[in-house]
C-alpha cells in the first residue's frame, strides 16, 4: 500500500491450475518404492537439474536437510523454473513433494500421460512442504518435474524433492519414507465463539497432518496450522495432531485445550464504528499527492490509517517518525491534537505497519512480543486507536496472530485492527494472511483487500476475472465472505485516482455498484453472489492525499454511498 506499490504479474492459467488443485491421497508404501528424483537434495550442485535464464544456484543456507539447497531468483520476464527429467514406470502412482521457503513457490509435473498436476504456496519465512501425487499413462516412461517462483517476486528455496513410487530405473536417490514422528509444539493460536485455531511444529518427512478433537479426527491439512470450526460457544475442547506420509500415521501429539469465546459473531474489535465504514490511508510523506494534516482529512473517512510505522533494529519492533519537514512544518503536538479532534468527532486513527518497503518481521515469540509492546507504546504516545497490517513481503500467521492477541490484551476491546492484503494473499484460506485474519476473527475489525496492482485472479466461482471490473471486486470479495470472515469484516480497497497506483483504478461508480451487488444484490455484473451481505463493512482507498489531489471525488462519491447502505 504505497504510492508506488510493486505491480505483480499474474499468469491466470498457472494460478487457476494451482488454486483449482485437488490434493490426492496416496496408498500404503511398497517395499519396492523409491525416490526416483536424482540429486534430490542438491548436494551435487545443479547436477541433473536445468534452470531457466541461469536463475538457479545452490546455497549452504538455508537448507532443509543435508548441506545444500536450491536458490532460484525470478526476473520480470522469468519465473525461475528448475526442472529434471525423471524415469518412471508406466501405469503407476507417484507421490511428488518438495520443501520450499522464501518467495512464491510452485511444484509440479508435466508429461505424465494422464493429468499433469501442480501445487504452490505464497511467501513462507520457514520451510514448508508442498505435496501432491500423479499417475503415469500406460506408455509413460519419464516425466518432467519442476519448481518455479513468480515473475519479479522474491527468490525461493527448494530442497529434498521426492518423486516417490515404483522404481523407474533411472537410478534415483532411493530410500522410502518411514512413519514420521509425532508433532511437537502444539498450541492454540486463536479462538472465536465457534472455532479454535491451532499451530504446531513441522515434522521431518511428513506430507500431511491429521487434527483430532476429543479423540475424533476432524480435519486433515498439509501445513502446520488448522482452524477447527462448528464449535459451541464458551466450551472447552481437547486437541491433538498426528503427522502422516505414505508410510503411515504417527502417534498423537500431546493434547492442548482450546476454549471458545462466550458470544458469537466476528468483528468484535474496534469499539464503536458505523455499521458501514470508510477507511483512508494518510501519507506521512510527500510524494506528489496533496500534503495534508490529519485535520484536513474529510469527515467521510471513519478510519484514518497513518502510513507508515518504521521498523527498528529490534526484531518485530516498530516506531513512528512524523515527517514534519516534508509535511510543511507539521509538528508532533499538532499531529497529536488533530488525532484527538478526529476521535472527538467519532473517527478512529490507527498506525499502519508495512507498505511496499516495510520489512517488519514477526517470526517468533520474542519478535511477536516486541511488536505488541512497540505498537502499544505508539498508541499511548500518539493516541492511536489501533494498528493496520499491510505487510506486502509476507507474514507468519502463527506469530502475527500471537502479537495481535497480545496487543489486544493490553489495549482492550476498543482496539481497532485492520488488514490490507494483496489479492494473491486472499485466494485461499491456507494462505498466511487469510489464516491470520481467521485466527484473530474475534478481535479483527476489517480486512480491506487491495483490488489493484494485481491482474486477473480467481473468483469464488472458480472463474478468472480481470482487474478493473465490478465482477473482479464482487467475485474476489466472495472468497473472503465464504471463507470464514464476517461480512462486517470485509471492505473493498481501491485507489483514489489513476496516480495512486500502477493499475486497478476504477471510477467511484464501479466501486458503488460492487458495494450494491454484495450488500443488496443489485448493480451486479456477470457474477452475482448466491446471497447478499447487508452487513458488508464498506470500502478503503489509497490515499486521502490522492483523493484530495483529485478534488475529493472518491470520498465524496464512495463515502456517501457507503454510509447510505442499509
Amino acid at each position: 500500500m504505497s504510492p508506488q506499490r510493486r505491480s505483480a504479474r499474474f499468469w491466470s492459467g498457472a494460478v487457476t491450475a494451482a488454486l483449482a488443485l485437488t490434493f490426492l491421497g496416496t496408498g500404503q508404501a511398497s517395499a519396492a518404492d523409491v525416490n526416483n528424483a536424482q540429486n534430490a537434495g542438491f548436494e551435487s550442485g545443479l547436477g541433473n537439474w536445468t534452470c531457466s535464464a541461469s536463475s538457479g544456484t545452490t546455497v549452504s543456507s538455508p537448507v532443509h536437510s543435508g548441506s545444500a539447497a536450491l536458490k532460484a531468483t525470478p526476473a520480470a520476464q522469468d519465473s525461475a523454473q528448475c526442472s529434471q527429467t525423471v524415469a518412471v514406470r508406466p501405469g503407476s502412482t507417484y507421490s511428488l513433494s518438495a520443501w520450499v521457503q522464501g518467495g512464491y513457490a510452485f511444484l509440479g509435473v508435466t508429461g505424465t500421460g494422464t493429468t499433469d498436476v501442480s501445487t504452490w504456496t505464497p511467501d513462507s519465512s520457514s520451510w514448508k512442504q508442498l505435496s501432491t501425487s500423479f499417475t503415469t499413462g500406460s506408455s509413460t516412461t519419464s516425466v518432467t518435474v519442476y519448481t518455479h517462483g513468480w515473475y519479479g517476486q522474491a527468490a525461493y528455496y527448494a530442497d529434498d524433492v521426492s518423486v516417490y513410487g515404483p522404481d523407474g530405473g533411472g537410478g534415483g536417490s532411493g530410500g522410502g519414507p518411514t512413519v514420521p514422528a509425532a508433532p511437537g509444539g502444539l498450541t492454540v493460536s486463536g479462538t472465536t465463539s465457534s472455532s479454535v485455531s491451532l499451530a504446531w511444529n513441522t515434522v521431518s518427512g511428513a506430507t500431511g497432518y491429521n487434527v483430532y478433537r476429543d479423540g475424533t479426527k476432524v480435519t486433515a491439512v498439509t501445513g502446520t496450522s488448522a482452524t477447527v470450526t462448528g464449535l459451541a460457544a464458551a466450551t472447552s475442547y481437547s486437541f491433538q495432531v498426528t503427522a502422516t506420509n505414505s508410510a503411515g500415521e504417527s502417534a498423537k501429539s500431546g493434547a492442548v485445550t482450546g476454549t471458545t469465546a462466550g458470544s458469537g459473531g466476528g468483528g468484535g474489535g474496534g469499539g464503536t464504528l458505523p455499521r458501514h465504514a470508510v477507511t483512508g490511508y494518510w501519507q506521512n510523506f510527500n510524494n506528489g499527492a496533496k500534503v495534508q494534516k490529519i485535520s484536513d482529512v474529510p469527515s467521510q473517512y471513519d478510519i484514518i490509517a497513518v502510513a507508515f510505522a518504521d521498523a527498528t533494529t529490534t526484531p518485530g519492533a516498530v516506531t513512528f517518525n512524523l515527517d514534519s519537514a516534508g509535511l510543511g512544518g507539521y509538528t508532533v503536538d499538532q499531529f497529536k491534537a488533530d488525532i484527538k479532534a478526529k476521535q472527538a468527532a467519532g473517527k478512529k486513527v490507527i498506525v499502519s505497519v508495512g507498505g511496499q518497503n516495510g520489512t517488519v518481521s514477526v517470526s517468533d515469540s520474542t519478535s511477536a512480543t516486541n511488536f505488541a509492546n512497540s505498537v502499544y507504546s505508539l498508541m499511548q504516545t500518539y493516541g492511536f486507536d489501533g494498528v493496520d497490517i499491510d505487510l506486502e513481503n509476507g507474514l507468519n500467521a502463527t506469530y502475527m496472530s500471537q502479537a495481535l492477541r497480545s496487543l489486544s490484551a493490553k489495549a482492550g476491546s476498543s482496539l481497532v485492527i485492520t488488514m490490507a492484503p494483496q489479492t494473491i494473499d486472499m485466494q485461499s484460506t491456507s494462505g498466511s494472511y487469510f489464516q491470520t485474519a481467521l485466527n484473530i476473527k474475534d478481535i479483527l475489525t476489517v480486512v480491506n483487500m487491495q483490488y489493484y496492482n494485481s491482474g486477473s485472479m480467481l473468483g469464488c466461482d472458480g472463474k478468472v476475472y480481470s482487474q478493473g471490473s465490478v465482477d473482479f471486486l464482487t467475485a474476489l470479495a466472495c472468497i473472503q465472505l465464504e471463507g470464514g470472515l464476517a461480512p462486517s469484516q470485509v471492505g473493498l480497497g481501491l485507489p483514489a485516482s489513476t496516480s495512486a497506483a500502477g493499475s486497478g483504478y476504477v471510477s467511484p461508480t464501479v466501486v458503488n455498484n460492487a458495494l450494491d451487488c454484495l450488500a443488496k444484490g443489485t448493480n451486479c455484473g456477470s457474477f452475482k453472489p448466491s446471497k447478499t451481505y447487508p452487513d458488508l463493512r464498506g470500502a478503503m482507498t489509497w490515499s486521502t492525499n490522492w483523493d484530495a489531489s483529485a478534488g475529493g471525488s472518491w470520498s465524496g462519491s464512495v463515502g456517501a454511498h457507503v454510509h447510505a447502505l442499509p
